[in-house]
């Protein structure tokens, strides 16, 4: 496989949303309660919300800034590359990254929604989180339906609500909703309730995916207050082995066989080990704690209903055979400060010259896994030969990607390493 051949299609990534996102989609009674952008004194740009302010915290989009420049403290919209919330500028910026499809985690209301949970009126936050779903789909991912993967936010205070909506966008081509990784530290039911049957439900006969992806519980892995930020971004992707531990031993795959779950932004190089410590703990405890998976192992359950999905990760990349090739997916993680951009097929490309993957395998990881458990089909619209990283590149030329300080700007001075408990989780 030559680089300029891949095809990648990134089922994470991120929008920032741009000012007047609800402008179109509130109807006008409701406008007055809708978040709306305010420029600080400090210059600095922030949603108000019930009376509460909800920043863009630096990490979340330092897509290209020098990376002395990365950083937890607020930004404003001149301070951050356009391609963060201008959909015609993201596309330049996906095709001088050879990347052809991308899904996009929210920012605003949180990677699972959970932002208009705060309303005590639920028939207004209904409404807020449709208005965002449809700003999502109609605006962001119709402006180019073939360059990118609709994913809906959840209305996670109420599950028949959520599946009314997973049958509202379904109908709209949206095959995918944010979920959190673990409800429990949100106040709400755990995965091992019933409580979210109607969503499961509704997931599962409209083909939706649920991603969950890593900080959507807010709940951030801290070791101790006093602890550098370092272990909590070290610690971070692979903490959602919890969520897979959870998953697995919740009824939810026995009562809805057909659904599908993806982790999204939690690694691969962690399987191998988790699926072997599955099986081992199954079939040595399982005749006093009850757990029953039938004539299959656990492992094997697992591996028909979990999609896994990294954005660097040599190790799992070595061993995609014994995770199961066809249950890989590639991810940007534009533009986070884990983001491979603009060089994610030479990263790619990197790890898959170290192992003996064949080119069929190395499609099914890049691109055609994606497309099949996310209902994606851009080759219907635009040929095959258009979607390399070649001649997506050749599409960008003259494009500047080249890392670019924010003029005038003045890092925040700080006594020593960052602190976990000096993050604001925004997640």
């Amino acid at each position: 496989m030559q680089l300029d051949d891949l095809i990648i299609v990134s089922v994470d990534d991120h929008v920032v949303e741009p000012p007047d996102m609800f402008e179109r989609h509130v109807p006008a009674k409701y406008a007055d309660v809708a978040p709306k952008l305010i420029r600080k004194d400090d210059g600095t740009d922030v949603w108000s919300f019930q009376g509460f302010e909800v920043p863009n915290i630096g990490l979340n989009a330092v897509a290209g800034r020098p990376k002395d420049e990365y950083g937890i403290d607020p930004t404003s919209f001149d301070e951050i590359r356009d391609g963060c919330f201008d959909v015609e500028k993201r596309i330049l910026d996906m095709n001088a990254n050879g990347v052809l499809g991308s899904l996009n985690f929210p920012s605003l209301p949180g990677f699972a929604g959970r932002l208009f949970a705060a309303l005590e009126d639920k028939d207004t936050a209904v409404v807020l989180a449709q208005a965002y779903n449809d700003w999502h789909i109609d605006e962001w991912c119709g402006y180019a339906p073939e360059r990118f993967i609709p994913l809906a936010i959840p209305m996670i205070w109420d599950p028949e609500a959520c599946a009314a909506e997973i049958h509202r966008v379904a109908k709209k081509g949206c095959h995918a909703v944010t979920f959190p990784e673990n409800p429990e530290p949100l106040g709400l039911p755990s995965l091992h309730s019933d409580h979210w049957d109607p969503f499961w439900r509704a997931c599962s006969d409209e083909g939706t995916i649920v991603c969950m992806h890593i900080g959507s519980s807010s709940k951030l892995v801290m070791t101790s207050p006093d602890a550098p930020i370092d272990v909590m971004i070290v610690l971070q992707p692979m903490n959602i082995v919890q969520c897979a531990a959870d998953l697995i031993h919740s009824p939810v795959f026995k009562k809805f066989p057909d659904l599908t779950v993806a982790l999204s932004e939690g690694g691969i190089g962690w399987i191998p080990y988790f699926l072997e410590r599955l099986d081992h703990s199954y079939t040595t405890h399982k005749a006093w704690t009850g757990a029953d998976f039938g004539s299959q192992l656990p492992s094997e359950v697992f591996l028909e209903h979990v999609v896994l999905c990294y954005i660097s990760d040599a190790v799992g990349v070595r061993l995609a055979r014994d995770i199961g090739v066809d249950r890989i997916t590639v991810e940007v993680d534009y533009p986070h400060s884990d983001t491979n951009w603009p060089f994610a097929p030479e990263r790619m490309m990197e790890e898959f010259d170290t192992t003996d993957l064949t080119d069929a395998e190395i499609n099914q990881i890049t691109h055609e896994n994606a497309m099949g458990f996310f209902s994606y089909d851009p080759f219907t619209t635009r040929p095959r030969e258009r979607c390399t990283v070649g001649a997506l590149r050749s599409e960008a030329i003259g494009w500047d990607v080249e890392p670019h300080p924010v003029v005038g700007k003045v890092p925040k001075e700080r006594s020593g390493p960052v602190k976990i408990t000096d993050l604001t989780p925004t997640a």
